[in-house]
């Protein structure tokens, strides 16, 4: 059983440690420290509810609707290509006199924005329906297989919490409004490479 935990913990945790596209806006949340604990609960329960469908064998649906990855391709492509031009155009107005104080928007904003990170992201699927739900068919006792889909499902609770907490060692870094512009551009590049690679997917 904690063979299968721990195979469930380390599959999920190396999917997942990428820098993408989600995991820049929880960094970027965490800097400023707002939202934080709403923000990683956010996306490690939509990683967990993934990742049970996964594992109950939801990948069938993804079968059955073969148009559905070109779909989540492309409205995640234009999600990342929006966000990606707000943060070059953050960059390029240099004002960060509310992000230096740790002022960001509201609650329901940031949810809606980690939201749209997770659910609009065709690789999560591909990483929680295809790859998890793949390898849990290895496991024929219930009992192995749903050990390795809670290791899966804590690893996200555990990357997620200690991402958007651990942040913070990076503050006496991210005193100036010099440090953010270049967080900003970083993140700028990084969402519009990740919507090329979705184009092109």
């Amino acid at each position: 059983m904690f063979a299968s935990f721990a195979f469930g913990f380390a599959t999920g945790f190396s999917l997942i440690l990428a820098i993408g596209a989600q995991n820049a806006f929880v960094l970027r949340q965490g800097l400023m420290r707002q939202h934080v604990f709403w923000l990683c609960l956010l996306c490690a329960t939509s990683d967990a509810i993934l990742i049970t469908a996964g594992v109950l064998g939801f990948s069938a649906i993804v079968a059955f609707a073969p148009w559905f990855p070109t779909a989540m391709a492309l409205a995640g492509a234009a999600f990342l290509i929006v966000y990606g031009a707000m943060r070059f155009l953050a960059a390029y107005r240099g004002d960060y006199a509310m992000t230096l104080e740790g002022k960001s928007g509201t609650l329901a904003a940031t949810l809606m924005t980690g939201a749209a990170f997770t659910w609009l992201n065709p690789h999560v699927y591909l990483d929680t329906l295809g790859l998890i739900g793949a390898i849990s068919t290895a496991y024929e006792d219930v009992a192995q297989k749903t050990a390795f889909g809670i290791g899966a499902v804590v690893s996200s609770f555990v990357f997620f919490f200690s991402l958007g907490y651990g942040a913070r060692l990076l503050a006496p870094i991210m005193q100036s409004a010099r440090s953010w512009r270049i967080l900003d551009v970083i993140i700028g590049v990084v969402m519009w490479a990740l919507a090329a690679k979705l184009l092109l997917f």
